[in-house]
């Protein structure tokens, strides 16, 4: 790759407030695979409840492939009435303390990744952000009758502690946050990333308690606040609707119930002796497979849907 002046790529069109605490960035951008509509739920949850700005927006027509994932414009009666243009900024945010925090949001790339993660990490020491932390949310075997998982990662050993690992090696398609995470903590920048597992019957649903599940683990590693309150409201509406559902079936009731016994013979580390009828029930190497499986399905949508 020649080189280039990431600062070519994006405009700081904000200022950025001092504080004397650790300036956190969470990395939010849309990506392919969002189950649970987690990262996006939070996302919508903390922009819509704390105060923002933009700080940096990138030269979106450098990233964006229009033809594979075209913007919606509105025709009204005789002329176009309005165009959602795609967009990738920097917000910065203040928390329920006046804290401020940035948040990377907008359409994941299509092109020039690396590129994109240069300006990006350029942004990061610009503005001497110290911790990257990215969301995302994966489906997995597990029954939403219980408090949603987290799978960990980065170089915060402290934090990554707090939460034993569910997979050990799998293979899934990259997305820029994956890789941005990659090559800030190659570079020496704190980062860490979140993803909370969500039930797989529930993927391709609206599943509140996820989002706060994510919101908890970067209050936990951040220090913000995050105004919590009304996703919790939110969040214990949904599973009550889902726990009605599920009465209806007896075929959901007896999954989910196996699922339960599973994960609690799981967390009790006591899976070997514990006397399950699991023929129905997926193996860790199903899972991983199942991850697999559903990422590379939405990979594939991706391409094939020409819709934003």
């Amino acid at each position: 790759m020649s080189a280039f002046d990431p600062a070519e790529l994006f405009e700081v069109i904000g200022e950025l407030r001092s504080d004397d605490r650790e300036l956190v960035m969470i990395e939010a951008l849309d990506g392919f695979v969002d189950a649970g509509n987690a990262k996006r739920g939070l996302r919508e949850h903390l922009l819509g409840s704390l105060p923002s700005e933009p700080l940096v927006r990138f030269d979106v027509d450098v990233f964006h492939d229009y033809r594979a994932r075209r913007p919606a414009m509105v025709f009204n009666a005789d002329h176009w009435d309005s165009y959602d243009a795609p967009a990738i900024e920097i917000r910065q945010v203040s928390d329920t303390t006046g804290r401020p925090f940035l948040m990377l949001v907008g359409s994941e790339p299509d092109v020039m990744w690396e590129r994109f993660v240069i300006g990006v990490a350029h942004c990061v020491h610009r503005f001497g952000v110290s911790l990257t932390i990215g969301l995302n949310a994966i489906p997995m075997g597990v029954p939403h009758t219980r408090p949603a998982g987290l799978t960990a990662h980065g170089n915060r050993r402290d934090v990554l502690a707090l939460y034993p690992p569910w997979i050990q090696t799998v293979t899934v398609p990259a997305s820029v946050g994956h890789l941005l995470e990659y090559r800030l903590a190659t570079g020496g920048s704190g980062v860490l990333g979140f993803a909370v597992h969500v039930p797989h019957y529930l993927a391709q649903a609206a599943y509140p308690a996820a989002s706060l599940t994510l919101l908890r683990a970067l209050e936990g590693a951040s220090g913000l606040s995050l105004a919590g309150e009304r996703l919790e409201s939110t969040a214990r509406e949904a599973t009550a609707a889902i726990d009605g559902l599920v009465s209806q079936s007896e075929e959901l009731r007896e999954l989910v119930a196996g699922l339960e016994t599973q994960h609690d013979a799981y967390l009790a580390g006591r899976a070997d002796r514990v006397q399950v009828d699991d023929s129905a029930l997926p193996t860790g190497d199903e899972l991983g497979a199942e991850l697999e499986r559903f990422l590379a399905e939405q990979n594939k949508r991706g391409r094939d849907d020409p819709r934003p």
